[in-house]
């Protein structure tokens, strides 16, 4: 085991909603100058390319009912291999302190008087909507915006998402699809039926897939829904500014009329 040395060292990186392009440059500089990369299932596999050929890129992933790894076992395996190794790049998807428990590993680390560095990335809550045309705020429709996890760590719903029900915010829920018609039902009690949503998985890649409805239907969205891509919830009348919306909100009125 390598001794600690100046080299011994714990980047932090976000990666980005998943496509490549969208890591920041320091973010792409820190894989490049790995000695190692610990990465997590929602970090696109095509950026390790960029990391020196010599340098191991350990699969820590976390996805529903299937962790590969422990959080505690995660924390351990950044101290070891820092150790081991030098330079240890934690990839994480999206932004590493957006629900993505960064704060809690650079803490482990730097208990141990390793140096951490954190390198933020661009949260899928912010650039997915954005890719696809809708505005988390505009202005004269809302004010704010809320990022809100759809499951608790007991698998259950955020109070939070009562809380922002009530008020004019656009709602982005991470994680919440398993949850979803917990998440409707709870966002029916107080937003209007008509107030547009949409789903968004695989964001920013290739294969991106958007539904849009208004929460008086969201069962017909249910069928949309593949539980095996990760994807995020949009609700808000700020829906209505995606392209596809007048088109879809005019089928809806012609087939309520029949």
């Amino acid at each position: 085991m390598k001794n600690q040395n100046n080299s011994t060292k714990v980047t932090l990186v976000g990666a980005g909603p998943g496509d490549i392009d969208l890591i920041t440059i320091k973010g792409l500089n820190a894989i490049k100058n790995a000695d190692c990369i610990l990465y997590d299932a929602l970090v696109n596999p095509e950026i390790l390319k960029y990391a020196k050929k010599d340098t191991p890129c350990i699969y820590v992933g976390k996805r529903f009912n299937n962790h590969r790894l422990t959080q505690e076992e995660i924390n351990t395996l950044l101290v070891e291999k820092a150790s081991e190794h030098g330079h240890v790049v934690r990839l994480k998807g999206g932004d590493s302190f957006v629900f993505g428990r960064g704060s809690e590993e650079i803490e482990h680390v730097e208990s141990f008087n390793i140096p951490t560095e954190i390198i933020p990335g661009i949260s899928s809550a912010l650039a997915v909507p954005a890719l696809q045309g809708i505005p988390l705020t505009k202005r004269t429709v809302n004010e704010s915006f809320w990022v809100i996890t759809g499951t608790t760590s007991n698998g259950n719903i955020s109070k939070d998402i009562k809380l922002g029900a009530q008020s004019s915010a656009t709602l982005v829920i991470l994680m919440g699809l398993r949850n979803f018609s917990l998440i409707m039902e709870e966002i029916k009690k107080c937003r209007h039926k008509y107030t547009p949503f949409a789903i968004i998985q695989n964001g920013s890649l290739p294969d991106e897939k958007i539904t849009i409805e208004t929460i008086n239907n969201y069962k017909n969205a249910l069928g949309f829904i593949d539980y095996n891509k990760p994807g995020i919830i949009v609700i808000g009348d700020v829906v209505a500014e995606h392209s596809s919306y007048l088109d879809e909100e005019i089928q809806r009125v012609l087939n309520s009329s029949f």
